[in-house]
Order: structure tokens, then sequence, then C-alpha cells
């Protein structure tokens, strides 16, 4: 059984860049260690939107960018024994099995690809689980997705069957790193010590670059060495848990600062970070520098797992509108104002509508128009401003009427307005809920490909 292993991390999210896997599997394939990289491209929307495209095709609704991401490094992975790990398959993984199964024919490389579902739970029986947990549902015509945060057994279970490629929906982030752990080291599901190290190790690699100085770059406070050629970070685990955060080769860094920004992510209460394997707890956490972008993270542990599994649940939220127009020149600020006030007081009265101007203001959240009124304060304007309109509604019609008043701006605006840009698409909204375990039935199929 091995003693130590490399996880590499090769997306952190759907639009990551796509020839980071690259170089993480080539420093994973020159270590010869036992080694796997993950790929986290899952976000509470993104698998909304994965389930809309699977409404549309029954054969998508996985990461669009999956053939992308593993055509450079499937055969290497798979020859080099290198398990890949990944949430890719969304809102369908045996359609992300089936393409990864195609990628490796065509590659003439033999690979067994294991499918992870059954956290999908818009079926009846789920449906009326999340009923009885929440009282905050939409309508069952409204619902796009909901899914359980399943955790690493069944990954476990497909790298046990021999699986070379491990596809799931959705799982816990951390879930993609702590499955190909338990599975090397042959830890309890009760150790909740090595469960809540091997946790924090997979959250300080879920979010790929943010822990190498992606998201960190602030020129001048905190410089990032070639922020255009980041390597993604890789961690040397050991069978007792404890793990050293590095990164592939190429630009970015790993030092105490990216490391303590990424520990701290999405984190709430230190002492209880709660996932479906674990509660961790990073409270008495040290980090140590070990130097040449190495850094030793000490002092965490984890506690009995949580009882109940969270679901989000996403649903239709219904339409949002944008439109921007620009203004140029002396008294720009005022004209795109103006523009503003006729657009609000020609619009339905039903909707919602922002307005922001980009270059004065834009940031900030201003729906209430407090800001907005009170642009006169800020001092100086430019002479170059855009001003963006946003409409929300639930009837779409209102929404594209609000919208054909920026586009009318045109001749019936204020003076030199250009550059209209409009843009409609429906919204999903979110919310969450915690469902038993019982309630929730992991699935692990196995496929094989053949060259």
């Amino acid at each position: 059984m091995a003693e130590r292993m490399l996880i590499g991390a090769g997306a952190g999210y759907s639009g990551d860049r796509i020839d980071a896997p690259i170089a993480v599997v080539r420093d994973l394939k020159a270590s010869g260690e036992r080694a796997a990289i993950i790929f986290e491209t899952l976000g509470e929307r993104t698998l909304a939107l994965a389930q809309l495209r699977r409404r549309e095709n029954p054969g998508l609704g996985y990461e669009p960018k999956l053939k992308a991401l593993l055509t450079p490094v499937l055969k290497d992975c798979v020859e080099s024994k290198i398990s890949i790990v990944g949430n890719f398959g969304a809102g369908n993984p045996p359609a992300a099995a089936k393409l990864i199964a195609d990628l490796a024919a065509e590659q003439k490389v033999r690979a067994k690809i294991g499918v992870v579902t059954g956290d999908d739970m818009l079926g009846p029986e789920g449906i009326e689980v999340l009923r009885a947990a929440s009282n905050e549902l939409p309508d069952d015509k409204s619902l796009v997705s909901a899914n359980a945060y399943l955790g690493a057994a069944p990954i476990v279970e497909a790298l046990g069957e021999g699986a070379d490629v491990v596809v799931t929906g959705r799982v816990a982030d951390p879930a993609l790193t702590l499955g190909p752990l338990i599975h090397a080291f042959g830890w309890a599901y009760d150790d909740w010590h090595r469960l809540g190290v091997g946790t924090m190790a997979g959250h300080l690699l879920e979010c790929g670059a943010q822990v190498t100085g992606g998201y960190f770059a602030d020129p001048g406070w905190k410089d990032v060495p070639e922020p255009d050629n980041i390597g993604f970070p890789i961690a040397a685990i050991e069978r007792d848990a404890s793990f050293v955060i590095g990164k592939a080769q190429g630009g970015g860094l790993v030092d105490r600062r990216t490391v303590a920004e990424q520990l701290l992510y999405e984190v709430h209460d230190p002492a209880a970070y709660l996932t479906p394997d674990v509660t961790a707890d990073i409270s008495n956490a040290e980090i140590v520098e070990l130097g040449q972008d190495r850094v030793r993270v000490d002092g965490i542990t984890g506690h009995q797992r949580p009882d109940t599994l969270k679901v989000t649940v996403c649903y239709d939220g219904g339409w949002l509108a944008e439109g921007e127009i620009s203004y140029y020149g002396p008294n720009a600020l005022a004209r795109a104002r103006l523009a503003a006030d006729v657009v609000k007081k020609r619009s339905p009265k039903d909707i919602r509508i922002r307005c922001d101007i980009i270059g004065v203001l834009s940031v900030l959240g201003d729906d209430g128009g407090s800001a907005f009124n009170d642009i006169d304060s800020f001092g100086e304007p430019t002479r170059d401003v855009r001003l963006r309109v946003a409409f929300a509604g639930n009837d779409k019609a209102l929404v594209e009427r609000g919208l054909q008043e920026v586009e009318a701006l045109y001749c019936a605006g204020p003076a030199a307005g250009g550059g209209i840009r409009l843009a409609l698409r429906p919204r999903i909204a979110a919310t969450s809920c915690f469902i038993p375990r019982s309630a929730v039935t992991p699935k692990v199929e196995i496929v094989e490909a053949r060259s």
C-alpha cells in the first residue's frame, strides 16, 4: 500500500484554463509516484445550466470543455496509472463517460471509466424528500435541478473496481481529493482526523490556481510571477494525512498568504467546516513555509460527519435583460443619467430595473438607486461613460419591452449615444436545504473503453 500520494488540480471551475492540466500531468508523470489529477468544474448554477442543456439534447449536460480538457492528458494518465477524478459529469455523468470512452478509443488506449450517479433528486421520490425538508421550494414545473452533495465513498468504490477515470455529478469538491486518498491509504470512514486533514488538502486544491497565485495578484502589494502561465497546485500527501502544497512548473507562487486565503475560502466556521465525509476543523491550523513554493499545513483535524446532506436546488428565476449604450465628450455623465431616467419612466412598472454607469458606478449593489442618485458627490466624472440598464421579471414580454426602450435611445434619447448592445436570457435562482443521508443512494457503474 502506498506511503505517499501526489494529487494535482487540473481545473478549479468550468471556465478555467484548458491547458493547465498538461503541466500538472507532466510533473506527476515525472515524479514516478502514485498520483491522481482532479477536475473541479461545477458551481451551483453551472449544474442547473447543464440540466437545461440535457433537456434540449439528452446526449449533453456534461462539462462543455470536457473533451478539450482531457484530450492532451488522457493517454498519458491511463498509461502512467495517474487516476483522473472529475465532477465534469455535471447533469449527465453517463454521457460524459461515453465521450471519454470515445476519446480513449480515438487515442487507442484501453480505459475503465467509473460513473457515479445518485445525486439527482428531481425524481418524484426525491422531490417528496425535498418538500419535507424545505418550505421554500417553488412549484415542480419551476424546478431545474436538485442535487445532493455526495461524499468520497462512491469515488473510492469506482477506483476499487479499477477505474482509470471517475466521472461524477455533484459531489463535495474536497471529496474529489479525499476519494483517491482513502483508496490509496485504506483510511477508515470514521478516521475523523485523517479525513479532516485530507478534506482540507482537497479544499486547497479544489479551486485550482487560487492557491498558486490565481485570483491573488494585486500589483505592488501581492505580486505574482508569470500570471499568464500559473502552475496549478500539486499536493504531496502522506499516509498519516500530513501534506505539503506545491505547484506544477510555470509561473505563480505558493506561500503563506496564498495558502491562508484559500484555506479560509468559503469557510463559515473554521472549527466546523461541514462536508459529507467529515466535519473539518482548521481552528488550530498552522501554515509553515518550506521555501521553493512549498507550504506545509499542520494542526488540522476532523470530527464526526453531519447526519444530513446538503442539496442545492435551482429553479426558474424569470428573465434577465441587459442593455448598454455609451456617451462620450463634455457632459457625457449628464447625458447618460438622462438616458437612464428616460428608460425608467417608459419601461413597464411591473419589472425590476437597475441602472449603472460604467466608468463612474458599476460595482456596488445599487438596486435601490440610492448611489445612482448621489453620483454628483463622486467627484470629477469621466468624459467616457457607458450606461447599463438591467431588467428582471417573470414576464418575458415585459422584460423585452424594457429592453426595447434602451434600443430606442439611438434616436429618441439624449445626444450622441452609441454602441448599443442588448441581451436577454433566462435567470436561474438557487436555494439549499438539508436531507437525511438515508434518502440518497449513490450508484457506481464501470464502463470499459477498448482501443
